[in-house]
């Protein structure tokens, strides 16, 4: 994989750009998030999906009741079982949406410079000229002139399928809306986004509490995806919940930021949050356009100095409908891995579109790419500058581990651990070569029943770009002074082989506890 890096500022053969990219085990150091949905939850679909990179599977709860969720994590577990491939699981909730339900399913047909009302009276049926909403106080929370939009997923006011709306009048608790653009709102559920307003309701919603606490504690989840996350006081109140719930105390919270609350306090969410999702369907609303791709260059360099894992959105809406991508949007992937990313989250592109595999793999191939022209070497020291001296231990050993592998041109670093931290902060330094991290189980109680931890941080390192897990086991610890490591690492160099990482007279770098001493070695593959 290392051997193709090459620098945009170093000069390249225009014809070797039309070459054809060597196929190799991973599709791409970029994770790719899947939602799970109508037109991919089949067994087929999703191991097709898994097959074409899919690392992390989401369950988007602002549609569709537990049963329906739970049969379709169970094809994924099929999916999985068949694939050999491991998926995490991410729940996402539905936070202080506000939405318009439209439980006849039929199409409403607004038309620009026509009014439409927006009524808290959900006992009346949506119409082209009134749309029932879920909340009580937006009379209070808009004033005339805001702006307002309602659509099914994808909204930005220029297609047909959302509309935009601009306040001209409050009677009472409706609100009388302006038509800005002519547009058919088609299927049983909106989702309506008051532009810069402050929408007085919980992070958590009641119905969020309700599936974590049953969907989510049965399944163990791996991430929690907290919606308008908008203080860090949000993210502490989940964490809060989470530990109450006993297992889901390892789940992993990634903060959405998707209106201006959040990007005002992204520092403090940033501290408390596991990792970051960049709304960026939402934020392109409430943001200025020309603003859009400064906050995410800042944001993504601040996740990537944190070392958390940073996810964007919204990169390829037209292939909800279309087999290719407009050459916006497949720039705006690389771009997206250029600036950092460490994975894409595909949305109704999966959900609900006609092309759910071919997005992921175009998505994967693209990613590919980029990260070929990623300029490591200027990352690695910008990172190093940011963290400073003295450096801890074990970010000392990570950032030498990074250096070590790239000066010898290793096709992997492996990497030993318990908890996963070693190996997320490895991939921190973002190295050219997949980081293989070796997942040692460790024994634990509650003093009623003896259990192993290892499932989810093998899990968790999905999200991370570049690190690729693998349970080890259980009997061979991974803080060791006798030859029990050799053992692992031998099974860790075998799976590298057999899927093609690793080769003869490779060389690799392994990063271990030995007793109380932390060892970087290189080692170079006989035949």
């Amino acid at each position: 994989m290392h051997s193709n890096h090459l620098l945009l500022e170093e000069p390249i053969r225009m014809a070797s750009i039309l070459e054809p990219s060597k196929a190799t085990f991973f599709p791409a150091m970029t994770k790719i998030v899947g939602t799970l949905g109508p037109k991919s939850r089949s067994v087929e679909v999703i191991a097709s999906c898994l097959n074409a990179g899919m690392s992390v599977a989401r369950f988007d709860f602002s549609w569709g009741n537990r049963e329906y969720h739970q049969e379709t994590l169970e094809n994924l577990k099929a999916a999985v079982k068949s694939t050999k491939k491991l998926c995490a699981v991410m729940l996402d909730t539905v936070g202080p949406e506000l939405q318009v339900a439209n439980k006849t399913g039929n199409p409403i047909a607004l038309l620009g410079d026509g009014l439409v009302v927006l009524t808290p009276d959900r006992g009346q049926e949506p119409s082209s000229e009134l749309l029932p909403i879920n909340f009580d106080g937006l009379a209070k929370a808009v004033k005339t002139g805001d702006t307002i939009f309602v659509g099914q997923y994808l909204f930005t006011g220029s297609e047909t399928t959302s509309v935009w709306l601009e306040v001209s009048e409050i009677k009472g608790e409706d609100v009388v809306c302006s038509v800005k653009n002519s547009a058919t709102l088609a299927g049983s559920l909106f989702t309506l986004h008051a532009s810069q307003i402050h929408i007085d309701l919980p992070t958590l919603s009641d119905q969020d509490n309700e599936v974590i606490s049953s969907w989510g504690l049965q399944n163990k989840i791996d991430f929690l995806s907290l919606s308008y996350t908008r203080h860090a006081e949000d993210v502490r109140h989940a964490r809060k919940f989470l530990n109450k719930l006993g297992d889901l105390g390892q789940t992993q919270i990634f903060a959405k930021i998707e209106n201006m609350e959040g990007l005002t306090h992204f520092d403090e969410i940033l501290q408390e949050a596991d990792g970051i999702i960049l709304s960026r369907g939402n934020l392109g609303i409430d943001l200025p356009p020309e603003k859009v791709f400064l906050f995410q260059k800042a944001a993504l360099y601040k996740c990537n100095m944190a070392g958390k894992p940073a996810v964007v959105t919204r990169v390829v809406d037209s292939m909800t409908d279309n087999l290719r991508p407009t050459r916006a949007e497949a720039t705006d992937v690389a771009n997206a891995v250029l600036d950092g990313s460490d994975a894409i989250l595909l949305g109704a592109e999966t959900l609900r579109g006609l092309y759910p595999v071919d997005t992921i793999s175009t998505v994967g191939r693209i990613c590919a790419e980029a990260e070929k022209v990623f300029n490591q070497d200027l990352y690695f020291k910008r990172t190093v500058k940011y963290v400073g001296e003295p450096m801890t231990h074990l970010e000392s050993i990570a950032s030498s581990a990074v250096r070590a592998a790239i000066k010898v041109k290793a096709s992997v670093i492996i990497c030993f651990t318990s908890s996963g931290r070693a190996a997320r902060l490895i991939a921190k330094y973002r190295p050219t070569m997949p980081v293989l991290s070796v997942v040692v189980p460790r024994l634990k109680t509650n003093q009623l029943k003896w259990s192993f931890t290892g499932a989810f941080e093998a899990r968790q390192s999905l999200l991370v770009r570049g690190l690729y897990p693998m349970l080890a086991d259980p009997r061979h610890p991974a803080e060791s002074t006798s030859a029990t490591n050799e053992s692992v690492l031998k099974v860790a160099l075998d799976h590298g082989k057999a899927s093609g990482v690793v080769k003869s007279h490779d060389r690799v770098v392994v990063c271990q506890k030995v007793g109380d001493t932390s060892v970087v070695k290189i080692i170079e593959l006989e035949d």
